[in-house]
Parts: C-alpha cells; sequence; structure tokens
C-alpha cells in the first residue's frame, strides 16, 4: 500500500507544456499592460488598486487564457469570494496562525462551491489577514482590479486571431 502510495509521486512521461513565442508576447504584453495601469491608478488615487495574487492573475489572462480557471467568473468571483471569506475570518477571529490556514480553506472550498475557482485568489486571505484589511479591501482592489484585469485581458486576448477571450462568462 505505501508503494502504491509513494510510485503516484513518479509522475510520467515530460510536460505537456509548448513553448509558442507569440503567445508569450502576448503574456508579456498583458502583464506589462495590467498591472503598470494597476500600479499607475494606485499612485494617482488614494486608493490601493494592486495586490500580489493579480500578477499571479495576469499569468492565467494572458497566458492560459482559453482555461476554465481563466475566465471572467472566475478572476472576479474567485477574487470576490476568497477576499471575502479572508475579511470574515479576520474580524471574527483576528490574525492568529490558525485563522489563516483556515481562511485559506474554506476559501478555497467556498471557490469551489460557488464554481469560481481561481488559484491566484487563494491567498487572498492571507492578503488580507496579513495586512489587517477593512471591508472596503473587497472593492477596492479586489472588485476594481479584478474587473479591470478582466477588460484588459478582453481587449488584448482578442487582439490576436487565434485567440477567443471570454471562452464562457457564466
Amino acid at each position: 500500500m505505501i508503494r502504491t502510495y509513494l510510485h503516484k509521486m513518479k509522475g510520467a512521461g515530460s510536460s505537456p507544456l509548448k513553448v509558442v513565442p507569440g503567445n508569450a508576447g502576448m503574456g508579456f504584453v498583458g502583464g506589462l499592460v495590467t498591472i503598470s495601469l494597476l500600479s499607475l491608478l494606485t499612485d494617482m488615487t488614494s486608493a490601493v488598486w494592486i495586490m500580489a495574487p493579480f500578477g499571479a492573475s495576469c499569468v492565467l489572462a494572458f497566458g492560459i487564457w482559453d482555461a476554465p480557471l481563466s475566465q471572467p467568473r472566475n478572476i472576479i468571483g474567485g477574487h470576490l469570494v476568497s477576499t471575502f471569506v479572508g475579511l470574515v475570518y479576520f474580524h471574527l477571529f483576528g490574525d492568529g496562525v490558525w485563522v489563516v490556514g483556515l481562511a485559506v480553506g474554506s476559501a478555497i472550498a467556498a471557490m469551489m462551491l460557488t464554481k469560481t475557482t481561481h488559484p491566484p485568489a487563494g491567498a487572498d486571505p492571507i492578503v488580507v489577514i496579513l495586512a489587517g484589511s477593512g471591508w472596503s479591501f473587497l472593492v477596492t482592489p479586489v472588485l476594481l482590479g479584478s474587473v479591470l484585469i478582466v477588460v484588459i485581458a478582453i481587449i488584448i486576448n482578442n487582439l490576436h486571431r487565434h485567440r477567443k477571450y471570454p471562452t464562457f462568462w457564466y
């Protein structure tokens, strides 16, 4: 039984990922434009428009644009659901070590149950709890920032003749 279990970890074959320079270029442009704009908006206003998980969201939105977890529902919904869970845990239980773990686990489950799974959003409760965020964090940067990511992804991805983004909304 242990041998079978350990054998699962061996892996088989090589990476199925393919190197396509054009896709790398689109990813570069998408990440550059999106994160630069979020940073610029943060500098120009009194609000924070950017957070670290948005960089990872850009990887999905521009690098793997056709994956289910890269779609608008998942980018916006995943960040909203996960951040909401983080805020609830923080405001009810504080910032203890176990609170962070419980919040992340709960956020993963909540995203899965709402069909809004977005891996970068799994980090949102950590950001919320470590920063001691208030409820306004749900609007800025989370809602406004994730909507901006999607809008830019729609514009940039559809400039390429072989890309169609989004593949679904709901």
